[in-house]
């Protein structure tokens, strides 16, 4: 009986010191900071507010803001990067360093100078393996007859958009081949004036492999450059820029 007078003693001075009151205090101190704790975590409620009020102040921002200052410190670290890296990343990074120039936009562009620069490139960058050389006047390939077209896709007629594609086509060379969607609005003042769709842009290489003409392309795409459709049909011949050896044998 002694000793469980003396636990009972012992059981009242505690709870008269109001240990009680202090450990009901520090777990309810646990379990604050515990739930402060969860709600600012990956999924907690507070860590959404805080989010969408830091989105709705930054994103604007950045998207307003004139990142041209930044261009000549980006063409230097590329210019160092280009000198120290293989062939093949190389001309990634030039790709890459040419869609960042900031030029003044293009506003329109004419069909027929759309074919001018497809020439070019065929000129340019056309396999010649397959290709006859030519004595007639000094040597050189032969020329390459090239087109263009433009049909028009038929669409529903109460459809608010008209679609269509201009093809370019090399007779020699396939991998030269390609076609660019175009669209318009069915109520446009202008009916001569088409824009790229952005389907024709994804559909082209990676930037690893994109040429000159393909980064023209894509510059005007991001310009929102209209097309004007000034020709629908084209052909010419083109000489490529390759020169052969001569043989006479």
């Amino acid at each position: 009986m002694d000793l469980e007078n003396s636990i009972k003693d012992c059981i009242s001075q505690e709870l008269e010191k109001g240990i009680i009151e202090k450990v009901i205090a520090a777990k309810l101190e646990e379990c604050i900071a515990s739930s402060i704790k969860d709600m600012f975590g990956w999924s907690g409620e507070i860590k959404k507010v805080i989010e969408d009020k830091i989105k709705g102040v930054m994103v604007p921002y950045l998207e307003k803001y004139d990142y041209s200052a930044y261009i000549v410190k980006l063409d230097n670290v590329l210019v160092d990067v280009l000198k120290s890296s293989s062939i093949e990343n190389k001309k990634l990074l030039t790709n890459f360093k040419e869609l960042m120039v900031v030029n003044e936009k293009t506003k329109s562009i004419k069909v027929s100078d759309l074919f001018d620069k497809w020439k070019e490139r065929v000129a340019k960058e056309i396999d010649t393996s397959e290709l006859e050389v030519s004595y007639d006047d000094g040597v050189s390939y032969e020329m390459v007859e090239i087109s263009l077209d433009f049909e028009e896709d038929s669409s529903r007629s109460w459809s608010s958009f008209e679609y269509g594609t201009l093809y370019f086509e090399c007779e020699k060379d396939k991998d030269m081949n390609l076609e660019i969607k175009v669209n318009r609005y069915t109520n446009d003042n202008n009916k001569k004036e088409w824009s790229i769709s952005g389907e024709s842009v994804q559909n082209l290489n990676s930037l690893r492999h994109l040429d000159d003409f393909e980064l023209f392309l894509i510059k005007l795409n991001q310009d929102g450059t209209k097309i004007e459709l000034d020709t629908t049909c084209e052909s010419d011949e083109v000489t490529p820029d390759k020169e052969p050896e001569a043989s006479f044998s």
